[in-house]
Parts: structure tokens; C-alpha cells; sequence
């Protein structure tokens, strides 16, 4: 593994190599302590998990910063000008769940980031190219996906609005996704323990079961925990999702092929899943941009199913660049994240793509200066 100062040294290097690629980019740094109260927000107690957490006696709850996007957007919608365009290096802290080799628990990143709301499909190829062209003497295997495929997808399915959020939340985790939809088809019963509440629910009503389980603990007010119980047997009550529109699903997630090729399988599938249309709209003008600006659309794969493990606040064009040698993690990676302006942006939302690359990794595979 390279020593720290030729990683930091690769680092700038890199960092300089986007800034010319893009034009009028900005460098810029992030605190490396981190209000955790903004990522447990956006993605819920599992951040924990991946995070180094610790508690200040004036700041309250802090975390490491686990990387930079998150902190970028902050910045640049509480004070940005637009369009713009940012450059950063800096460490990035995760936990690992096993000390597997090449999963380091502190290493560097190197990122871009655009903020413009002219022509996304031309912004999400000045990104890729730029990443890409960073890393050109590799001979990387690039991927791409869309996250916004499965989101419209799932926004056509005939469900109700809180089976359809429930999907949406969990589109990152893909097994849990697939159970919900098993759910959902009728395919997979529910936990016992909760067909067994609303059995006794049928029987007794929501007040009686609420008495019979003991003193309130906890905040949940009577009213709340009424309301839920209702919740779970609207849910208990609607009618299966069709094994029509469950197959459909499989075969958007299943869609793996050379962009051209893809594109046109999507097609297809859109005349059975109209919902599919604007985004598959949105993917031919990516690849026309791609196109256009010198891409190698033939040395690219394109999987629907793309980024679902690990970019969890990207919402459309995924991407990914990994090398051959296997048990290493992508060099760089990237994606779209239009929504995750909106959350942060107090009222305030713009169309946003970046990417980051490890310099370490650059190393190690024998690139650099």
C-alpha cells in the first residue's frame, strides 16, 4: 500500500487533473467532524453502522465524515452561486464490518462536483468524461445504471402510497426491496408476529390490545400507536400486486448489456411499464451526450440494477470504474443526486452530479505521475 504522503501527493495531482477537465472549478475543504444529526436524517439509523460517531458537549452528536458530497451540497446551498462547479481532497472515515484487505477504515478522496441546472445529459457527461479521463492509463471496466429507472418504475406499480414509499425507501437495499415486493404479490406472508396483532386487533379492537399490553413506554402517544395499528391492517387489507407487474420489475432489473443495447431492451419494456418513459427518455439523451463528448460507449456496461448497494443518495445516472484485479473496490465512482439538493436546500433545490476517485487504489495499480 502507498505511504500517506505519495497518496496526498496523487491526490492533488488528480484534483488538478478535474479542475482543467471541467473549467471554473472551485477547490474547496469540509469540516472533518460532520453534524451527524444530517446524515441519521437522510438515511436513518444504518449510517451508524458505516460511521464513526462520538458526541460533543457543546455541538451535540458529530460524526467523521464519512464523505464529501453531503457537506458539499450543504455548503454550496446555504451560499453557492450557480452554475458551479467544485474540487476537494480530503480523508473519508468508514467502519468496516471485518478487517478484510482493502477495506481501510480511513483513506482519501478526490472529488467533482457540478451544481447546474442547463442540460443535465451534458452535465452528467462532463462528469463521467472527466472521471474517466483521470483514469484513462488504467484500462478501468467502466459501469453504468440509472436509480431513476426503478424509482419510475415503482412510482407506475398499482399500489397504495404508503406500500409504494415503502419500496421507494428501500431501493438501495436490494434484498429487503425484493421481500417487500414478494410481500406486496402475496408471495411472502408477513412476519407471524404481526399477523398474529392484527388477529387480535380484529378480535378485541385497537383500544383493548393497547390496555392489555401494560403501562405507555416509550413516546408513542395512544393515538400514535392506534394510528399505526390502522395503518398495518390497510396494508393487511389491499388486494396483491399482480404477478404481472412483479415480472416486469424482474426484467428492468435484470437488464444488462452495452448501452445501445440496453437502451433499446428498455424501450421494450416501457410499452408494458408507460411509467418507465420519461426516465428511458433521460438515458437516450445521456448516451447521446456521452456520444458527444468522445465516450467509448462500447467499452461500457449498462445494468438497470447498478449502484444499488452503496450510492444511496444518488436518484438517477449511477457510475462506477473498477479494475480487473479482484477484492478491490471501484476506483471511482459517482452519480446524480437532484433530490439530496432539494432535502438540504431548506426551500431551495439544483440539478447536481459529481464523482469521486481513490488515489490510493490509483496507486496501487500503478498509475499516477
Amino acid at each position: 500500500m502507498p505511504g500517506k504522503a505519495a497518496i496526498r501527493a496523487e491526490a492533488a495531482r488528480l484534483q488538478a487533473q478535474l479542475a482543467g477537465a471541467v473549467g471554473g472549478a472551485q477547490a474547496i475543504e469540509a469540516d472533518i467532524l460532520q453534524p451527524a444529526e444530517t446524515l441519521l436524517d437522510l438515511y436513518g439509523e444504518d449510517i451508524r453502522a458505516r460511521a464513526y460517531v462520538t458526541a460533543d458537549p457543546v455541538r451535540g452528536e458529530r460524526m467523521l465524515r464519512p464523505d464529501f458530497t453531503v457537506p458539499v451540497v450543504q455548503m454550496h446551498m446555504a451560499s453557492g452561486a450557480e452554475p458551479a462547479r467544485y474540487t476537494y481532497a480530503g480523508e473519508v472515515f468508514r467502519r468496516q464490518e471485518s478487517p478484510e484487505p482493502g477495506r481501510p477504515t480511513e483513506y482519501m478522496q478526490v472529488g467533482l462536483e457540478v451544481f447546474d441546472r442547463a442540460d443535465p445529459a451534458a452535465r452528467d457527461a462532463e462528469v463521467f468524461r472527466a472521471i474517466a479521463g483521470a483514469l484513462s492509463p488504467l484500462r478501468l471496466k467502466a459501469a453504468m445504471g440509472d436509480i431513476g429507472l426503478l424509482a419510475a418504475a415503482v412510482s407506475g406499480l398499482p399500489l397504495s402510497e404508503p406500500r409504494r414509499a415503502a419500496l421507494m425507501r428501500h431501493l438501495w437495499r436490494p434484498h429487503r426491496f425484493k421481500e417487500l415486493l414478494e410481500r406486496f404479490a402475496g408471495r411472502r406472508p408477513a412476519p407471524p408476529a404481526r399477523r398474529a396483532l392484527l388477529a387480535e386487533v380484529a378480535a378485541r379492537g385497537a383500544p383493548a390490545v393497547i390496555d392489555a399490553a401494560g403501562p405507555a413506554i416509550g413516546r408513542r402517544s395512544r393515538a400514535e400507536i392506534a394510528t399505526r395499528l390502522a395503518a398495518l391492517a390497510a396494508d393487511a387489507a389491499e388486494p396483491p400486486l399482480p404477478g404481472r407487474e412483479l415480472a416486469l420489475i424482474d426484467d428492468l432489473l435484470t437488464v444488462r448489456a452495452a448501452p445501445p443495447d440496453a437502451l433499446s431492451r428498455l424501450h421494450d419494456l416501457s410499452v408494458d411499464m408507460p411509467a418507465l418513459e420519461p426516465a428511458v427518455e433521460r438515458l437516450s439523451a445521456r448516451l447521446e451526450a456521452l456520444d458527444a463528448a468522445g465516450v467509448d460507449l462500447d467499452a461500457v456496461t449498462f445494468e438497470a440494477s447498478y449502484g444499488r448497494t452503496t450510492m444511496e443518495y444518488y436518484d438517477g445516472f449511477v457510475f462506477g470504474l473498477v479494475a480487473e484485479r479482484a477484492g478491490l473496490p471501484p476506483v471511482a465512482t459517482g452519480g446524480r443526486y437532484d433530490a439530496l439538493t432539494r432535502q438540504l436546500g431548506a426551500g431551495r433545490e439544483i440539478p447536481a452530479v459529481g464523482g469521486v476517485i481513490r488515489p490510493a487504489l490509483v496507486l496501487e495499480l500503478g498509475g499516477g505521475a
